[in-house]
């Protein structure tokens, strides 16, 4: 079963979703050469405490920190250390989620540390388009694998339109999400369309695609939590949290309107 909020519960994700956007904003404003994961961690859960709100991640299934910061090689689920400084030319995946009176909110963005290669700028402007096009899919009658199907299909685009192949990562992708961080279903980041439970107004997706440069093959490290690329190649990672409405989809993680 797919939880189905009312309009006042989506507001109210919207809310928790704010404060995730405020915090990757500020940790965007931080992340910079000679700045440790650490550092950003800290930051990270200073804002979403001074919010009212308290770290999604932190002590969930024992992982500790309030981000998940994973630089370069590491595609997911990165754990902040005061060891990992970032360097000119990194790349880091950035994962925040925020509860706020009972609801969750859950993004990423992937930055870029200083001047970084083209191909790198290109890996994470793919995913991020392929995370768009998969919400541009969140949408009431529509099936389930049809986001799944629209993400793929823009990664397989924008690897044409670059000249290369991205590797798609197939063991993690989107959720559900609502009173829980991770609900039913899960949301594949390929797939055929038209398959799945169909979606409904009221329904709530992270969608988040994780595209690498080289091989879509992936190792987890040692310390239980941490994914890298087998053959060292980069990756970066998008996520939006993205309500379903009759007027389409309600992307509640996106930073207010200025």
């Amino acid at each position: 079963m797919i939880e189905v909020k009312t309009r006042g519960e989506l507001e109210a994700m919207r809310a928790a979703g704010l404060v995730v956007a405020r915090t990757l904003a500020g940790v965007r404003e931080l992340a910079r050469p000679g700045v440790s994961t650490a550092e950003l961690d800290e930051l990270a859960e200073q804002t979403i405490r001074d919010a009212g709100a308290v770290p999604s991640f932190k002590g969930y299934h024992g992982f500790p920190a309030s981000i998940c910061a994973s630089v370069n090689e590491q595609i997911v689920h990165g754990i902040p250390s005061s060891k990992q400084v970032l360097a000119e030319g990194d790349l880091i995946s950035v994962d925040c989620g925020a509860i706020l009176g009972g609801w969750h909110g859950d993004s990423a963005v992937t930055l870029e540390i200083g001047e970084v290669s083209e191909k790198d700028r290109q890996l994470s402007a793919a995913t991020e388009r392929a995370m768009w096009a998969g919400i541009e899919a969140v949408r009431a009658g529509s099936r389930l694998t049809d986001i799944s199907f629209a993400v793929q299909t823009a990664a397989e685009k924008a690897g044409r339109d670059d000249g290369r192949e991205y590797g798609m990562i197939l063991e993690y992708g989107g959720h559900g999400i609502g009173r829980e961080m991770h609900m039913e279903p899960f949301l594949p980041n390929v797939g055929k369309p038209g398959k799945g439970p169909r979606l409904k107004p009221g329904m709530a997706l992270a969608v988040e695609p994780m595209l690498t440069g080289g091989s879509g093959e992936t190792l987890e490290l040692e310390d239980g939590w941490t994914v890298v690329t087998i053959d060292g190649s980069r990756a970066a990672h998008w996520e939006h949290t993205v309500a379903i409405t009759e007027d389409g989809p309600w992307v509640l993680t996106l930073p207010e309107e200025s």
